[in-house]
């Protein structure tokens, strides 16, 4: 299935010819390097670090950032045709969109010259992979609450703390580590630090065993005096939380993008088979009931797919704002989780077995409801405009 043209046969006008022939080239690199592969990094619960640099040599990691720094100075539309494809072929366990588009941002942004002429080339090559840490045992959403914190000695800083639920934290070469700089300010104490692999006292805990995405590696992280240079701190000492709230639009807007993209292909491959089962002498989709269901999840795709559409247009023009980014974060992983319930009930005892793609797709995406900022805090955003 194209995700370029949706089954619904709405035309999309998001992207230009040329982000389809990018697409091209991001569905044969998927088709050839990844989904041959996928089933066993999901048995070994980690994408080989191999896989990023053939990503890196083939132009897909950091699309976005600036050709001096060794991207493609292109626009975010690149990024949503990664994204795309990595659901069209349920990769869950691909870190690059949180790489590409929501850790190496900061990077590209705040880190002083010298640092990004160190880091970005070798991010865009995948020879750095990327990770935030923000969420930490017992946190959860509450960044206020958060208990890592960092001193400076000198020209250094000193972090201690941990972090748990890392995306992308086993294989990470660098993570940038949100931490308390002035433990009595709040959220305006708050800085952002860059830890690179193998520091002192930076220690990688165990790859957290998950209900799905078993493909992604994720990580507690310790930091026991871990010692950086001054010259790691991102932007402004005790900006970070005004950093990183600038940046979650586009963070949520990456998590609708695939939960939209997720919907569309698992409901075709759920319709085609609907049409193929036979039960009782007749196809799954010859039931009245299953046809009216099939229909309607299909209106509510094309719908979600319009609105999804719509808030990457204002994105791709510097428009899209905190709270539309939380409605399309809250609706497209909301009405994927229902989408995909829906769907596997249909395949009956097939979609419980985990040989079946949508067995994997439900369960993979459970937690596109809590990462990014849970359902409960869309609500709490969204309702804080009305």
């Amino acid at each position: 299935m194209d995700t370029a043209a949706p089954p619904s046969g709405m035309a999309r006008s998001v992207f230009t010819s040329d982000h389809e022939i990018f697409r091209t080239q991001v569905r044969r690199f998927f088709e050839r390097e990844i989904v041959p592969f996928h089933r066993d990094w999901e048995r070994a619960e980690i994408v080989p670090r191999e896989v990023w640099l053939k990503a890196g040599a083939e132009g897909l990691l950091c699309p976005m950032m600036a050709e001096e720094h060794g991207g493609a100075g292109a626009d975010f539309g690149y990024a949503a045709i990664i994204i795309e494809e990595i659901a069209r072929t349920n990769a869950s366990g691909i870190g690059f969109p949180l790489h590409s588009d929501i850790v190496v941002p900061y990077v590209e942004e705040f880190a002083l010259s010298h640092k990004k002429r160190e880091w970005l080339p070798r991010m865009a090559k995948g020879e750095i992979i990327t990770a935030i840490a923000m969420t930490e045992p017992g946190m959860g959403s509450d960044l206020k609450a958060m208990k890592t914190h960092a001193r400076r000695d000198g020209s250094d800083w000193i972090i201690n703390g941990s972090k748990t639920f890392i995306s992308n934290g086993q294989n990470a070469g660098l993570v940038i580590v949100a931490c308390k700089t002035d433990p009595g300010a709040g959220r305006k104490g708050i800085s952002l630090i860059c830890v690179e692999e193998g520091t002192p006292g930076f220690t990688k805990g165990r790859n957290l065993e998950k209900i799905g995405m078993h493909a992604a590696d994720t990580s507690e992280l310790f930091f026991d005096d871990v010692r950086v240079p001054a010259d790691n701190l991102l932007g402004e000492e005790n900006a970070g939380f005004s950093y990183l709230i600038r940046n979650l639009p586009q963070e949520r807007l990456v998590i609708a993008i695939r939960a939209a993209a997720s919907m569309e292909v698992m409901l075709q491959k759920t319709i085609d088979y609907a049409k193929d089962r036979k039960v009782f002498n007749q196809t799954v989709f010859d039931f009245q009931h299953n046809r009216f269901k099939l229909a309607e999840l299909r209106a509510n795709t094309t719908m979600m797919r319009v609105f999804v559409d719509h808030c990457m247009a204002l994105h791709l023009n510097g428009g899209l704002s905190i709270d539309l980014a939380a409605q399309a974060k809250l609706l497209a992983t909301e009405m994927q989780n229902r989408l995909l319930d829906d769907c596997l009930q249909m395949h009956g005892g097939n979609g419980y077995m985990a040989d079946y793609e949508i067995g994997r797709a439900w369960a993979d995406a459970r937690v596109g409801r809590i990462y990014g900022g849970s359902s409960e805090i869309m609500k709490e955003i969204i309702a804080r405009t009305l």
